[in-house]
């Protein structure tokens, strides 16, 4: 049994501040914030930074996770789980946040690319094409987690093809 202070902790991060508890689609609302978090992580301390930001995340939002679904194991994919979407929307950025080390056009003549990260993430996540739809299906954190994960390379690849044609 986990400790009333890290069930708490384990819902506070999973659900990325409670964001996923926003009406209606949960999921779009936790790449929202996560897509205007990178954006200010990558602005502020740039891009290695946040490629750590980002492993480490990845490793405590498989831990809340994993938690939260013990608590809540009625449901093997709950929808205010949007730690995921954030992890999955910041891979899709990737290799935008790779050339804002470069180039600082990015930072402001190039907007409309941010907005292709987000509609390419959430594309690849609700449509769950290949691999990323058999993720979909394993079971715990695991399953949770790697669907997003793959989402966000798929549209981190079609990201990295936008720019490279600009």
């Amino acid at each position: 049994m986990l400790p009333l202070r890290s069930v708490k902790l384990s819902k506070f991060i999973s659900t990325f501040f409670y964001i996923g508890f926003l009406r209606p689609a949960p999921g779009t609302w936790g790449s929202i914030a996560g897509i205007i978090l990178a954006y200010m992580i990558l602005i502020i301390i740039g891009f290695s930074a946040f490629f750590c930001i980002l492993l480490l995340t990845i490793m405590i939002g498989f831990w809340s996770t994993k938690n939260y679904l013990e608590k809540n194991s009625e449901k093997s994919d709950p929808s205010e789980v949007v730690i995921d979407e954030v992890i999955g929307q910041w891979i899709a950025i990737l290799p935008l946040g790779y050339m804002l080390n470069f180039d600082a056009f990015f930072s402001e003549g190039f907007w409309f690319v941010w907005i292709w990260a987000f509609v390419s993430f959430r594309f690849f996540d609700i449509i769950k094409l290949g691999l990323i739809g058999w993720a979909d299906n394993l079971d715990g954190a695991l399953g949770v987690l790697l669907d997003d994960i793959l989402a966000g390379i798929a549209a981190g690849i079609t990201v990295a093809v936008l720019v490279l044609l600009i």
